[in-house]
């Protein structure tokens, strides 16, 4: 069994992940404020690099589950990617549906190739309706020019429109059998 020994210091700081090295930690604990600060910003212009945004986008796409780091106790959680922009990626966390938005370097990069699911089957399309669709006396519905819906029934049919009563129907216009 191993002890090892905790410094209080560190750790009344904030979270310390448990897989962070004990000798950098001791060294960031000597540093002062002003090399902290420029090692932030060193490693922030690192973060914002585009090549390791890319790194971790290139095989990452929606509905994929990802794991992801989180800041406030430094565990990884995993969690379904539910949208991607430029810098940074949304996810709803596994178990809780939490959303999370987080900078791509955030993200442990996927495994190259992946699977990705397969697209969802789009919506068949309607047939249109032919002339011999209706029969008179039938009550139908359809938007007229205006974008108003109009409710009637057909009174006669001709060869290319329909008199519906209260209005006339052109076949081009969609028209629905109520």
């Amino acid at each position: 069994m191993e002890h090892r020994r905790h410094d209080g210091r560190a750790e009344a700081r904030g979270v310390i992940p448990p897989d962070i090295d004990p000798r950098l930690l001791e060294v960031l604990n000597r540093a002062s404020s002003l090399e902290l600060f420029q090692l932030s910003t060193v490693i922030e212009r690192l973060l914002a690099d585009p090549r390791r945004i890319v790194a971790v986008r290139k095989d990452m796409h929606l509905g994929q589950t990802v794991r992801f780091l989180d800041w406030r106790d430094g565990r990884m959680r995993s969690g379904k990617v539910v949208a991607m922009k430029d810098t940074q990626v949304t996810l709803h966390e596994d178990g809780t549906r939490r959303e999370w938005k987080l900078p791509y370097t955030a993200i442990e990069p996927p495994a190259p190739g992946a699977p990705k699911p397969e697209p969802a089957p789009e919506p068949a399309a309607r047939p249109r309706a032919t002339r011999n669709d209706f029969r008179p006396g039938e009550k139908v519905a359809f938007e007229d020019k205006h974008l108003q819906t109009v409710v009637g029934t057909i009174v006669r049919i001709n060869e290319r429109t329909a008199t519906i009563f209260p209005a006339q129907w052109d076949p081009k216009l969609g028209i629905h059998v109520t």
